[in-house]
């Protein structure tokens, strides 16, 4: 039952078409995030909703409503609500909540992960946003990701007003939005957010804009489970509020209200089970995580994401296990399997694989990894603990090894040390949204002889091999995507994609998304360092060799430098590199005022002047 997102698009994006030359997996891969399920909304009045049973037209949770529940999934209100509201004669209270919910019209251009140096075709969807104190509009970051341009309508508003992008945390799924125009914000009280998790069958009251109409939508339901869930757009296992209230394509970003006086935030809708798997799952962002998100961005000044203890655990439920460890009766905790090699020189000796984890910041841990959660009414996994934590801050460990109990040990957080982060980091694109941070992003990638290299993604597969690429990627990158760790900051995955057919390359041209570990000899730790080895070249020629048995192209490197210009123009690539490695080699160059065209003098050759 794969989870997927609920932005409604009113266009369904190319599907890319994958290579012929693929390898299939030879064994189970671990789940690292699920494709978001593209709904066509057809102009918005053919949308399909998973498992919904009617029942009376739902209304926000007023003081006078409180207490009432209906009994399974309701159906959403996509009606013409402000002549309704009139005949109803609408609390002022009601309105003023409604009224702080807003529609997103997002227009997306994608890059083309296959083709770097191009994008996709531009799309459009909508979404829904709401304000909340200090003038500040929250969403989803799945609803903005790749935007070009964001208009925010107001409820019973003609009029679109022009939003930036002011932060996105991809992991925790959520975005910071800004308004410019002060008329926007006239009449609109701000949603004040929850103070605590509701409990188990709260009521609560979605409220966005789905498809099925273009007017506000108001479902209610109960809250059914919290637990950690793994949030689909950023493929993080974070905390998570799953209601039986209808959730569909274009409520993404909405706010989920509590049966208060007044009604308040208790979670942002952000995605559903997949319709025909199960009946009435949605998943809500509670509010801890929104929380988190905003006061990362306040401290910071951007969202900097979540941080890691680096390294891996195991329950340690066997009781043989426990009694090789030396663990007593009353004893409890988890298992070191492995401590990430960044993490074990800020760490030392101070955390070995082996010792047992009792307790994280005093909390005990028990033997299958969990700790008391939620009032004490459920049991919860105790990174949990570390999700409300930030990069630099430090935790306290109680330790047991060889059944001896050490003195407590602090060691600081850091960032992830996966090889191949779920969240890339890419290059921004020319004519980002104003005040916005890079969200028009382009993968890096550099073009040497013909040959196009680029760095290990998530989304590089998906885009090579399509929907099904954890089954139909190449062993070895999938090994690097799910088991990969760095042992130097900077380490990334680089890859020979494919080869540009030429009289310099000929032999290559069957070579297809192949890890580059050596070129000449030395390692290749990123794209950066490829081009930089490629720029100080003073051998006749480039060899790169692939594992894992070794196998080299080696270009002549003089004629890989002569023939550049040829290959760049003949398949309409405007540069042999992407901006950021460009700026690179200019630095190299010590050039750094050169037009974004002119490129090094060294052995990546000259680039055409247009971009």
């Amino acid at each position: 039952m794969a989870p997927r997102d609920s932005r409604a698009q009113d266009e369904k994006r190319p599907r890319p078409e994958g290579k012929d030359e693929c390898a299939p997996t030879g064994g189970a891969a671990r789940r690292r995030g699920s494709a978001a399920v593209e709904l066509e909304a057809d102009g918005g009045e053919h949308a399909a909703s998973a498992g919904t049973r009617a029942r009376p037209r739902p209304r926000l949770a007023l003081p006078a409503q409180r207490g009432k529940r209906g009994v399974g999934a309701s159906r959403s209100d996509a009606g013409s609500d402000d002549d309704d509201d009139d005949m109803r004669g609408e609390h002022a209270e009601e309105r003023s909540i409604r009224d702080a919910v807003f529609k997103l019209i997002v227009t997306h251009v994608e890059p083309n992960y296959s083709l770097p140096w191009q994008q996709r075709r531009q799309t459009s969807s909508t979404s829904s946003a709401f304000l909340i104190p200090g003038g500040r509009i929250l969403t989803n970051a799945h609803c903005v990701e790749s935007a070009t341009v964001v208009r925010i309508k107001k409820r019973g508003d003609d009029r679109k007003f022009i939003a930036t992008v002011v932060a996105v945390g991809r992991e925790c799924d959520l975005a910071l939005l800004a308004v410019e125009d002060r008329a926007f914000f006239a009449g609109v009280v701000p949603i004040e957010l929850g103070k605590q998790l509701p409990r188990l069958q709260d009521m609560v009251t979605v409220v966005g804009y789905p498809v099925g109409g273009d007017n506000q939508s108001i479902t209610q339901g109960v809250v059914s489970r919290i637990d950690l869930h793994e949030y689909s757009h950023g493929c993080a296992q974070l905390l998570s509020l799953q209601v039986d209230a209808a959730i569909n394509s274009g409520n993404s970003g909405g706010p989920v209200l509590a049966s208060s006086t007044p009604p308040e935030c208790v979670g942002i809708a952000f995605q559903s089970i997949d319709s025909g798997a199960a009946e009435s799952i949605g998943y809500l962002i509670p509010v801890p995580v929104v929380e988190r998100f905003l006061a990362d961005v306040s401290k910071n000044g951007k969202y900097t994401g979540f941080a890691t203890v680096g390294f891996d655990v195991q329950h340690c439920e066997n009781p043989s296990l426990r009694a090789f460890h030396r663990m007593r009766p009353t004893d409890a905790g988890v298992r070191v399997m492995h401590v990430h090699p960044l993490c074990a020189r800020s760490h030392g000796d101070r955390l070995r694989a082996g010792d047992i984890i009792s307790a994280f910041d005093g909390t005990p841990i028990a033997n299958d990894g969990t700790v008391v959660f939620n009032r004490g009414e459920q049991r919860i996994s105790w990174r949990y603990l570390l999700s409300h934590k930030f990069v630099g801050d430090s935790c306290e460990l109680s330790l047991l090894r060889d059944g001896k109990r050490l003195p407590p040990v602090r060691l600081e957080l850091q960032r992830s040390s996966l090889l191949v982060p779920p969240s890339p980091l890419h290059t921004a694109a020319g004519g980002a949204l104003a005040g916005a941070p890079a969200l028009r992003q382009t993968p890096s990638f550099a073009i040497v002889g013909g040959l196009v290299f680029v760095t290990l993604s998530e989304a590089f597969l998906r885009s090579e091999y399509g929907d099904e690429w954890e089954s139909k990627a190449p062993i070895l990158l999938m090994e690097r995507l799910v088991n990969g760790l760095k042992k130097e900051v900077d380490d990334e995955v680089v890859v020979l994609s494919q080869v540009l057919a030429h009289t310099v390359n000929v032999g290559y041209e069957t070579i297809v998304n192949c890890v580059v570990s050596t070129l000449n000899g030395e390692r290749v730790t990123d794209l950066k360092h490829l081009v930089r080895l490629v720029h100080t070249n003073a051998e006749p020629y480039l060899t790169f060799e692939m594992p894992p048995f070794g196998e080299a192209v080696v270009l002549d490197a003089r004629e890989a430098r002569a023939c550049e210009a040829a290959i760049l123009e003949q398949h309409n690539i405007p540069s042999a590199m992407s901006a950021d490695l460009l700026a690179h080699a200019r630095e190299l160059d010590g050039d750094a005022s050169a037009p974004p065209g002119a490129g090094p003098k060294g052995d990546v050759g000259k680039r055409r002047a247009r971009r």
